[in-house]
C-alpha cells in the first residue's frame, strides 16, 4: 500500500471555483503532496503558486478527508491511501497560468453551477461540501466514486 498526505485549496470567488484540468485527465483542486518537513499549511500556498500562478492566502481550515483507493483503481495499481487537508484561500496576487513542466495544466475559473457536468476528482465533491457546510468535525461523508466522480 502506497501513502500520500497531501493539501488542497478551495478557492471561491463569488460563483465560481478555481479548479485545475489534471494530465488531460479529471478536473482537480488546486493542491499536492506535502514534501518532507514541509506544514501542509505551506503546501496549500506552494501548489497554488504552481498549478495556478496565483499567490494565495489561507482563510480557514475547512477540514481532512481520509480515503482508501483499491488497487483495482489505484493509479499505480496497488492500494492507496490518502489523506487530504482542505483550506479556503483566496486569491492575492499573480495571472493565471498553466503549470510549468507539471502535471497540471488548464487552470480555469469554473461556474459552481457546472461542476457537476465535469469529469472530476472526488477531492472536488469532497472540498465543495466542506465549504459548503463547513462542519465542526472538518469532516463530510464518503463521496461515492462513479459517473463523472474519479479519484
Amino acid at each position: 500500500m502506497s501513502f500520500r498526505l497531501a493539501a488542497y485549496a478551495v478557492c471561491i470567488a463569488g460563483e465560481r471555483v478555481l479548479l485545475a484540468h489534471h494530465a488531460g485527465t479529471t478536473w482537480t483542486l488546486p493542491g499536492g503532496r506535502v514534501e518532507h518537513a514541509e506544514d501542509p499549511f505551506d503546501t496549500v500556498v506552494r501548489e497554488v503558486a504552481e498549478e495556478t500562478g496565483y499567490h494565495a492566502e489561507v482563510e480557514r481550515l475547512l477540514g481532512v478527508d481520509s480515503r482508501v483507493i483499491p488497487a483495482a483503481e489505484a493509479v499505480m495499481g496497488a492500494e492507496h491511501h490518502n489523506v487530504g487537508v482542505f483550506y479556503a484561500v483566496r486569491v492575492t496576487g499573480g495571472e493565471l497560468r498553466a503549470e510549468p513542466n507539471g502535471d497540471t495544466a488548464e487552470p480555469s475559473w469554473v461556474p459552481l453551477a457546472a461542476v457537476g457536468g465535469l469529469r472530476r476528482s472526488s477531492l472536488v465533491e469532497v472540498g465543495l461540501a466542506l465549504a459548503r457546510i463547513r462542519p465542526a468535525t472538518g469532516h463530510v461523508p464518503s463521496v461515492a466514486v462513479a459517473g463523472l466522480i474519479r479519484h
